[in-house]
């Protein structure tokens, strides 16, 4: 094991990935002279050439269908797009092409592309550069999904993803860049679509992605250490495929849910796995599914009403006391103690 933040995660495994398969190539806007926005590719200009790791125009969608054509005959690219809101641009490339060519020509040509991209709010950017827009490609037969929370998930599921050979979108959030943890030294590679069940608990069921995955953990920690509960964490890790099994196994036996995204509440992330759940585990519920997300409103600028508008740890434990108390067992927890 190696501690190293998020960030190095990454650059080490697309450096190593370049190594292992001279296939690998990588596509993006200042990811080559500057090294990229957040600095993901930091000297693999340097070492491996302007052949391998290509500037582009500012031009979502061309630099993504170029990728595409790349995939198509033989070449594993790995595109930047510098942030998943810019990725609108190249909405038509990514649904209407690297999605469905494989399906429209009967397996005579594969798509394996990797389209990494940061997302998220609270780091001051404004409406149009702090969404979290993965609804939009999970919702598409034909892609893959996938949004790591922890350095060696960043790892692993990068690794995945590049050696898959179906188009992957790679999620990832900005205020997890920095963030440390131990990263194994091999270089086996995740499973997409299974999701990591991070703490085991029988009280209830808290569901989180990305840096939600986070917020979770921290909630199920001070719960436990405040209120005695003893709370499971699922890290879902993948959003398309989603792994159905494992939440459905755990509600089974906590008998409650509570869902946190980092997205709007609406049609969200969210709404799926609380679906997932009434279809699955309906009969084992002793409450509704509850649901944290942020506010329904373009964020704001201002930090202040950014951080209003984002699901906070305060929001997640009302939400559970809520859940608890429709049913009275936190009041039976915290009496037993």
């Amino acid at each position: 094991m190696t501690t190293m933040t998020f960030r190095q995660a990454l650059q080490e495994t697309l450096r190593a990935e370049m190594l292992r398969d001279e296939n690998v190539l990588l596509l993006g806007e200042e990811i080559g002279v500057f090294e990229g926005s957040y600095k993901i590719t930091a000297g693999l200009l340097a070492e491996f050439g302007e052949k391998r790791v290509r500037d582009t125009p500012i031009a979502e969608e061309g630099f993504t269908g170029a990728a595409i054509g790349a995939a198509m005959l033989g070449l594993r690219p790995v595109v930047e797009i510098m942030t998943i809101n810019f990725s609108l641009l190249a909405l038509d490339q990514i649904v209407n092409h690297a999605a469905k060519i494989y399906g429209m020509f009967g397996g005579q040509a594969k798509v394996p592309i990797v389209i990494r991209t940061p997302g998220g709010g609270g780091q001051q950017l404004g409406a149009t550069h702090s969404q979290n827009i993965e609804l939009y490609y999970a919702f598409v037969p034909g892609l893959k999904v996938v949004a790591p929370s922890t350095p060696a998930d960043a790892k692993s599921l990068l690794i995945a993803a590049i050696r898959d050979d179906d188009p992957v979108l790679f999620l990832e959030n900005l205020a997890l860049y920095n963030t440390k943890g131990d990263v194994p030294d091999d270089d086996t590679p995740a499973e997409i679509g299974r999701a990591a069940v991070t703490r085991t608990g029988r009280d209830l069921t808290l569901i989180g992605y990305s840096r939600m995955a986070h917020v979770a953990a921290q909630v199920a920690d001070q719960l436990a250490a405040s209120d005695g509960l003893d709370i499971e964490v699922i890290d879902l890790r993948s959003l398309r495929p989603l792994d159905r099994p494992t939440i459905i196994e755990s509600v089974k036996k906590t008998h409650a849910a509570v869902v946190v995204e980092d997205d709007w509440l609406t049609y969200g992330i969210g709404a799926e796995v609380a679906a997932t759940i009434s279809d699955g585990a309906f009969d084992y519920l002793d409450a509704p599914v509850r649901r944290v997300a942020m506010a329904e409103v373009p964020l704001p600028y201002s930090k202040s009403l950014e951080t209003a508008a984002l699901p906070s740890v305060d929001d997640v434990i009302n939400a559970v006391h809520q859940t608890l108390d429709a049913v009275g067992r936190r009041h039976q927890k915290v009496g037993h103690d």
